[in-house]
């Protein structure tokens, strides 16, 4: 019996490193994501009022608290995909397409923001910054990940 170790192929060295990106980019979301989320449940004063709400009154934490169980539900996607994001590329598009309905409905809340709104316009502001951010690097690590992918596939048939 051969108990010798062999040094992995350049493809499997080659897909290493996307996987990881893609890995990191996707928890650096997920736990910027959860951070909010947890933020917003436990402490909700704080943000009512940069989204206009009465911040003593409880409306305005019930409100806060509400977006933070979104984020908390909207999250829920993400370790699979972190854990082994080849094998979870369903799911990897289902967040990336979650992340781009933030995107689009934050700018479009954003854009239909009538003047005078300044606290609001700038929560809004911060969130699209990030949401943008976050969906480009994960769909670049991502794409890089399926084209290295491709690339193994294509060398493991040679």
């Amino acid at each position: 019996m051969d108990t010798t170790r062999t040094t992995p192929a350049p493809a499997t060295a080659a897909h290493r490193a996307p996987t990881w990106a893609c890995r990191a980019a996707f928890a650096l979301v997920f736990v910027v994501n959860v951070h909010c989320a947890l933020s917003f449940v436990i402490d909700p004063a704080p943000y009512a009022a940069g989204f206009e709400l009465a911040s003593a009154g409880l409306p305005g934490q019930v409100a806060v608290r509400g977006m933070g169980i979104a984020f908390l539900m909207w999250n829920c996607t993400y370790p699979l995909v972190i854990w082994q994001p080849g094998r979870h590329r369903a799911l990897a598009g289902v967040v990336l397409a979650q992340q781009a309905v933030g995107l689009v409905g934050e700018t479009a809340i954003y854009l239909g923001l009538p003047a005078g709104h300044a606290a609001l316009a700038a929560s809004i502001g911060r969130f699209i910054a990030f949401d943008g951010f976050g969906l480009v690097v994960m769909a670049v690590t991502f794409a890089w990940l399926l084209l290295a992918e491709r690339r193994r596939g294509a060398h493991d048939e040679c």
